[in-house]
């Protein structure tokens, strides 16, 4: 799972700013506490003084037993300690470790990461800062979900050269998008074409799945065709080390994201570089077995003749195309 390096640093800032507030929460506990009992300063200097004189025998020259009288000594003086501690701690209506720095994620420590990579709680951060940018990116509402998806706007009249109505085609259409984002990744279709005139649905569905794959914990980078093949162009061409680094960037998460959403693909100015680049791209995911959907106004026969064989061969082999039809809903509105 790769996120973009702006969410990752939104999140880790996020999970350091709580682990600040416990901290400073703790702190002023502390304060407040130490203040109204001066004995349990007392307390908890005694008990660090313990743990010195334990570290200092494990650490010393001369071998002591585990089991020996000095550190029975030392750990009956502790237990003594901690005892008075709890019963004060009590009195004063807190339990015995209100004042520990415990981590709030058992699991990392608050680092965000264990032995098998990165934690469930740096996970959850993740995925909501790259909602929060995906909604600002793509103005997402509360109103845009497949449960909110209205059928009645889409005409129930037969289509020409189509064997359903627009009705029919998008209730097909939104059962496979919503089953792709609710199963990801184990959905039996891995690539997606959204093919069609403008006004017809492709950029809401789009960003239905972009919520819910995103709240499902999974990486998603959703982008323009103009913007993906600019980021390629500015990493072969620019001069600058700010400009390129941003550019690496950018095509890393391109590629390594784990759902890649390509909007408007055909807007773009036909070069050979956006020709490589997009073959880059669709090759690359194919290859590493992640997930792309692409958004176009082109139909398959278009993207045949506009683009390269070998291109044209990867996305109409190993994409499912589905068709949007019908009257531009924006006229109705």
């Amino acid at each position: 799972m790769s996120y973009e390096p702006t969410v990752m640093r939104r999140a880790l800032a996020r999970l350091e700013r709580r682990r600040e507030g416990r901290e400073r929460r703790r702190y002023d506990l502390e304060r407040e506490l130490y203040a109204r009992e001066p004995r349990l300063r007392e307390l908890d200097a005694a008990l660090r003084s313990s743990m010195a004189d334990l570290a200092r025998l494990a650490t010393g020259g001369t071998p002591v037993a585990p089991d020996g009288p000095e550190i029975a000594a030392i750990r009956a003086r502790s237990e003594a300690l901690q005892e008075e501690r709890a019963a004060l701690l009590a009195r004063l209506g807190h339990g015995p470790a209100a004042l520990d720095s415990t981590p709030a994620c058992a699991q990392c420590g608050d680092t965000g990461w264990t032995a098998g990579g990165m934690c469930a709680c740096l996970k959850g951060l993740c995925a909501q800062e790259q909602l929060r940018a995906l909604t600002a990116l793509l103005n997402l509402t509360d109103e845009q979900s497949f449960d909110r998806l209205r059928l009645d706007v889409y005409s129930d009249q037969p289509w020409q050269g189509q064997s359903r109505s627009p009705r029919e085609n998008m209730r097909r259409v939104a059962q496979v998008c919503g089953g792709y984002a609710r199963q990801f990744p184990s959905y039996p279709l891995k690539n997606l074409l959204l093919s069609g005139g403008t006004g017809l649905g492709k950029t809401f569905l789009s960003g239905c799945i972009a919520r819910e794959v995103s709240q499902r914990g999974y990486s998603v980078v959703y982008d323009t065709a103009i913007r993906l093949f600019s980021a390629f162009e500015t990493r072969r061409f620019t001069r600058d080390a700010g400009e390129e680094r941003q550019a690496r960037d950018d095509t890393r998460r391109y590629l390594g994201c784990d759902l890649l959403i390509l909007d408007d693909l055909g807007s773009e100015l036909t070069t050979p570089l956006s020709q490589s680049s997009l073959y880059e791209v669709v090759n690359s995911r194919l290859q590493s077995g992640r997930h792309t959907i692409i958004s176009t106004n082109l139909s398959m026969d278009h993207i045949a003749q506009r683009y390269t064989p070998q291109l044209a061969s990867r996305i109409g082999g190993l994409y499912q195309e589905l068709t949007f039809y019908g009257d531009d809903l924006r006229l109705r509105q």
